[in-house]
């Protein structure tokens, strides 16, 4: 189980993004997170990823709680999450081509040995061809980089998948591919979903439930004029 509890976050302790937010995925379960652009649902999946720090609250997986994040993070805990983020391009080495990038997490954790064998196998479930896989970031399209960055974030094999408006940038085709793909993981795998979304409709068909930011987050307080702003780092 993924369970966040009263979780207060933002960049400024002063001023957070959110606070006093809980949220729960079982295992298997497909949980969507319908909200505005600048809402803080993208803040809330980066804490619920492990990739950043909540000013309080706390973190439980699979009833441990969470004590560390980012690369502090335990590994076993840290490679149980895979991530995909809206912006493909922001978040893809410009440097590596895409068989380097999908393998790039398999090198990270000393498991270099499985890196061609994984490359392959997931490059034909996402519909990536083998030409592709030796091209840039800058020489594919965002579909097809994207299809890259959901490889990526399956290499592991993770029990849960964070999808962070991981098809608004996409086409129609595009966004029921990826889908599909995320879909049939979790089939064989019985991995939690937690997609976050501003589309209700894709939200709806995709997951189980969906939670509306709405009714789950409290709005924090704007600070005061000459309030003091210290940044807490990750």
């Amino acid at each position: 189980m993924l369970e966040l509890h009263t979780v207060t976050a933002g960049y400024d302790r002063n001023a957070p993004v959110f606070r006093d937010v809980s949220l729960s995925v079982a295992p298997g379960e497909a949980v969507g997170l319908l909200g505005p652009s600048g809402c803080g649902k993208s803040t809330l999946a980066r804490v619920a990823a492990l990739l950043h720090r909540p000013d309080a609250g706390s973190l439980h997986l699979d009833g441990t709680p969470v004590r560390r994040w980012r690369h502090r993070a335990p590994r076993e805990q840290r490679t149980a999450f895979g991530v995909v983020f809206q912006q493909a391009r922001l978040s893809a080495d410009p440097r590596l081509a895409l068989a380097d990038l999908i393998a790039e997490p398999l090198r990270a954790t000393g498991r270099r040995d499985e890196a061609a064998g994984r490359v392959a196998e997931l490059a034909a479930t996402v519909g990536l061809t083998a030409d592709l896989l030796t091209r840039r970031p800058h020489e594919v399209s965002d579909g097809q980089l994207q299809r890259a960055c959901l490889a990526r974030a399956l290499v592991l094999r993770p029990r849960w998948l964070v999808c962070d408006e991981m098809t608004a940038m996409l086409d129609a085709s595009t966004t029921a591919a990826l889908v599909r793909v995320v879909e049939e993981y979790r089939a064989e795998t019985g991995a939690g979903l937690l997609a976050v979304g501003h589309d209700r409709v894709l939200l709806d068909r995709w997951c189980g439930r969906t939670i509306d930011w709405a009714t789950l987050a409290t709005p924090a307080p704007t600070p005061s004029p000459g309030t003091n702003k210290v940044r807490r780092g990750n």
